[in-house]
């Protein structure tokens, strides 16, 4: 009997061109920022706009730190900082707090994990106040560690771990697990963890890039003299006339470590889908 040869359906042209269509939207918000980042405010005032690149980067650039009210490379370490750590306690909090959920039978549990889904209802800036006095009480306005502290848990973390861990780990590997003699924590640092690898790693991007680009807190909270990078890039633009060369110079400057983020935990995300789909 012959074999059966499976037809492979063939792309529509109008896909790729749809992926090239939305791919180029997409760059060029980059592309621009990076084109303003090397020209002069002469050309950016000009009737035409420039489309292409100059050759003035590192003049907007050298420009842009050399006043006095700029720490750029101090709001740079204090965002890798900030960043680095709550990513971190996110990912690690969220992940066991998303297997207990999920996994673990324990009392209470629907009603704790319901709690937590209400805080994501409660907007952020109805506690700045509170907060803020939080931090006064403890001496902390203006240490970064103000930044650090609110942020080392997240509730949307909680639910999207326990979400993927219902879904990426059966309940028989668990079972397995426990024949075998491991403990709690041993299951989930060798099973639990392993599975949601790709999950972890979406959380991991979003938060590096909230933590990143948050602006309100950090500016109501430090000091000009030990900014984040976004508080510092507001300064840069805090004068009489703004000169969105020097800006988008800094500006390039400062994605640079997102860019990065980006092509790290997309390369795992990746891994992980290409893993799921040879094991299925």
């Amino acid at each position: 009997m012959a074999r059966r040869r499976r037809g492979v359906r063939r792309t529509s042209p109008w896909v790729y061109i749809g992926l090239t269509l939305v791919s180029l939207i997409s760059i060029y918000p980059l592309y621009f920022v990076f084109v303003v980042a090397t020209r002069s405010l002469d050309a950016l005032n000009s009737p035409t706009p420039p489309w292409l690149p100059g050759g003035e980067f590192f003049n907007n650039f050298s420009k842009a730190l050399a006043r006095d009210d700029v720490r750029f490379w101090k709001g740079m370490i204090n965002s890798i900082i900030v960043s680095t750590v709550v990513t971190v306690s996110v990912v690690l909090t969220s992940t066991l707090a998303g297997f207990a959920f999920a996994k673990l039978k324990f009392r209470g549990r629907n009603a704790l994990m319901l709690t937590i889904l209400v805080t994501m209802m409660v907007p952020t800036q109805l506690g700045l106040i509170p907060l803020w006095g939080m931090m006064q009480q403890w001496g902390l306005v203006y240490d970064i560690w103000a930044v650090i502290l609110p942020f080392l848990t997240s509730a949307f973390g909680v639910f999207l771990m326990r979400q993927y861990t219902l879904s990426a780990v059966p309940d028989e590997l668990i079972e397995a697990a426990r024949v075998d003699g491991c403990s709690t924590f041993r299951i989930y640092s060798s099973v639990v963890l392993p599975a949601v690898a790709p999950g972890a790693a979406v959380l991991a991007l979003l938060t590096f890039m909230e933590q990143w680009n948050n602006y309100l807190w950090p500016r109501a909270v430090l000091s000009p003299e030990n900014p984040t990078l976004q508080v510092t890039l507001g300064f840069i633009s805090y004068t009489y006339y703004t000169d969105y060369s020097l800006v988008f110079a800094a500006l390039a400057v400062a994605i640079l470590p997102l860019i990065l983020a980006v092509l790290f935990f997309g390369k795992q995300i990746i891994g992980g889908i290409m893993e799921g789909a040879v094991k299925a």
